[in-house]
């Protein structure tokens, strides 16, 4: 038998490793006769390594994460470095050009390629091929194993027909009119001061406009986990269209790399079936490493295999890797409810973008009308831009997220990575308003707007100044929404009451398709002939403290990118003592106690050129997208977005912590994870 095995090695070339199915029920149910070693080729390599492999490894694929066990139809691929995955997995692997090891980064001499199909569930016919040696050009660009030629149109989407109906599995124990309340949004309103006298007039009297997102009976998980944090079911929530633009450029080798396969592993395995995820990964070019398909048990492989085909390599064209993902979401021949791409870099693009020292760079040209904001039509799809270490572009990812309605965020530390998808995903997965608008109206016949103060969402106003509307787009479950409106209140010596505005929101609901129109009742001020000193709204003051506080904060990064750092330092710390003396702040309301903290480690961030550079820009842009859209980002080593996280948002942070903390080969890449390197600190 083995003069046999040794010709047939010696016929193909290759060695050979056969899949050799076991009876009974012992652990070692699959074993895997790998590599056959020759006398010409000993390997003491595997002998070294053999007393420091995981029981981990050897029982989980550390591609797709499913089990290796006995009779499961997969044949399994051990490497030189003693670590174990399905053949299918590793080879898809090398195909895409990765060979070395997922788990501990060693480079293969070894290398599995399937040649041909798989002749039967328990009968694999695997090969091991010895790798070429490396050519002595440093600079020469590698080629996957086999190029995919990428279709014209990216029409090729799974479809959405076998998606189960988005129903209740509660629905038939539950309360219809319960159910509809708890689905409801909820607008409140607030007068800066409840009566002012009937013998005065104000120019500029503020009333809040507050609104609350639903989390509906039917789309909370009612088996909570230890936390006791609600978690939105997969089958009652509005599914998902993804793209992920993923830098996969030079400076992503090593950790970045790993620690993104990571996160984005944590992605799929999040994802529900009726989901759909695409993979386009770029760096001189770009190129869809997976198309838009539904993240079925089949399709989670698929995906994982693809992200863990990344190479890092060539420059960054982050325009390119744009245009690619926006392609996917133009292309697909069906849609789900929500559309999102995500976008992480850690470089500058060098194709697209020119910079001179006359003019600002034009973002524009970065972002496909695809996923431009519209005034009319809202955002398309908002892009959620992630700047990942020291040296990318916080500018042109604050751009791009602005641009298309999106948030960004600043991931300092490379172990704050995976909560910061985690943050963004737990969102997107808990969308429960599509495409809201709200519309103010004067009552009073003298009444007008004077101005709307809605951060970053589209918003207008009349030209007779008697209605507005704010575009705010999707909402996530739970999530607040607080808007300023300026109005003039008349003198009114008739009446003891002045009647303001009234308030009515539209928007849809992405599981009934229904749309839903709501009203509040009219906003109004009682007129006494004398007023007392009456006491500001707390909810009016401290949202006001949350605008100015992000208005300081983008004219202290203006005086900054204009070289005035003091002048810069100055303007905040200015806003620092107005705010103190607020009612708000001397009631030590939270918002005002985090903006305060916030807006001391911005000065600290700005403390030199040097500082400001390498983390004072991106963690200021990243708390103006913040308070902005009203929307959690992460920022600096945090992903504790100021009063802005959801349950669900909160949930999926403590899942990745969970599962970052409870994996071995996650504990070995950040278990002493710091700043990236050369990175100033604020002292």
């Amino acid at each position: 038998m083995g003069s046999k095995w040794r010709k047939a090695k010696l016929a193909l070339g290759v060695k050979l490793c056969v899949y050799v199915p076991r009876t009974g029920d012992d652990d070692g149910g699959a074993s895997l006769l790998s590599p056959l070693v020759s006398p010409e080729t000993p390997s003491p390599r595997g002998s070294r390594l053999s007393k420091s492999i995981s029981r981990t490894s050897k029982n989980t694929c550390s591609i797709c994460l499913a089990t290796m066990k006995c009779g499961d139809g997969h044949a399994i691929f051990t490497a030189e470095c003693l670590h174990s995955f399905h053949f299918q997995c590793i080879a898809s692997n090398v195909k895409h050009n990765n060979q070395i090891c997922p788990v501990c980064r060693a480079k293969w001499k070894e290398i599995p390629l399937q040649r041909g199909p798989v002749l039967s569930q328990n009968n694999a016919l695997m090969t091991v091929i010895r790798r070429a040696p490396a050519r002595s050009s440093s600079n020469q660009h590698v080629s996957p194993v086999f190029q995919a030629l990428e279709p014209a149109v990216f029409d090729d989407d799974e479809s959405l027909d076998h998606q189960p109906e988005l129903v209740s599995r509660n629905s038939s124990k539950t309360n219809t009119a319960d159910n509809d309340f708890q689905r409801t949004t909820k607008i409140q309103t607030y007068p800066e001061v409840p009566a002012v006298s009937r013998c005065n007039s104000y120019d500029d009297f503020t009333v809040l406009i507050h609104l609350k997102a639903p989390v509906s009976i039917s789309g909370l998980n009612l088996n909570q986990n230890e936390t006791n944090s609600p978690q939105i079911s997969q089958t009652t929530r509005a599914p998902v269209d993804l793209v992920t633009v993923l830098d996969n450029s030079g400076s992503m080798a090593g950790t970045k790399l790993a620690l993104l396969k990571r996160a984005m592993g944590f992605v799929i395995q999040n994802l529900g079936p009726n989901d759909r995820l695409s993979v386009i990964a770029f760096s001189s070019t770009a190129c869809r490493l997976f198309p838009l398909h539904r993240m079925s048990e089949t399709g989670r492989q698929q995906a994982l295999q693809a992200v863990n085909s990344l190479a890092a390599n060539g420059g960054t064209n982050i325009a390119e890797g744009l245009r690619k993902g926006a392609k996917v979401m133009e292309d697909r021949k069906e849609k789900n409810p929500v559309a999102s791409i995500i976008l992480l870099s850690d470089g500058q693009d060098t194709y697209t973008v020119t910079r001179s020292n006359q003019k600002e760079p034009n973002y524009q040209l970065l972002i496909p009308l695809a996923i431009h904001g519209n005034d009319n039509a809202g955002f398309k799809i908002p892009v959620h831009a992630f700047g990942f270490g020291i040296d990318h572009d916080a500018s042109l990812m604050h751009s791009i997220s602005e641009i298309s309605g999106g948030t960004f965020s600043f991931i300092e530390t490379e172990d704050v990575m995976q909560d910061a998808f985690a943050q963004c995903i737990g969102g997107l997965l808990s969308v429960v308003v599509k495409e809201l608008q709200v519309y103010i109206e004067c009552v009073h016949p003298s009444l007008c707007i004077g101005s709307l103060r809605a951060g970053s969402y589209p918003n207008r106003v009349t030209t007779d100044r008697r209605m507005g509307s704010i575009n705010v787009g999707d909402l996530y479950a739970d999530e607040e929404r607080d808007f300023l409106v300026s109005v003039n209140v008349p003198v009114d010596i008739s009446s003891n009451e002045t009647s303001l505005i009234k308030v009515r929101c539209v928007y849809n609901d992405p599981l009934t398709k229904e749309t839903v129109t709501l009203s509040s009742e009219e906003v109004g001020i009682k007129r006494p002939e004398i007023a007392g000193q009456e006491m500001t709204s707390m909810e009016v003051d401290r949202q006001r403290n949350r605008v100015q506080a992000a208005e300081a904060m983008a004219q202290a990064q203006s005086a900054a990118e204009q070289g005035d750092l003091t002048g810069a330092v100055s303007i905040l710390e200015s806003f620092r003592n107005k705010l103190s003396e607020t009612v708000s702040a001397k009631s030590h309301d939270r918002l005002c106690v985090g903006l305060d903290a916030e807006l001391k480690e911005m000065q600290e961030r700005m403390a030199s050129r040097h500082v400001y550079e390498a983390s004072g820009r991106a963690y200021i842009l990243s708390g103006l997208s913040s308070h902005s859209w009203q929307r959690a980002t992460a920022r600096g080593d945090s992903t504790d977005g100021l009063s802005y996280q959801t349950p669900s948002m909160i949930n999926m942070v403590n899942q990745s912590r969970v599962t970052l903390l409870g994996s071995p080969s996650t504990q070995r890449l950040v278990g002493a994870a710091q700043p990236f390197a050369s990175q100033p600190k604020p002292r």
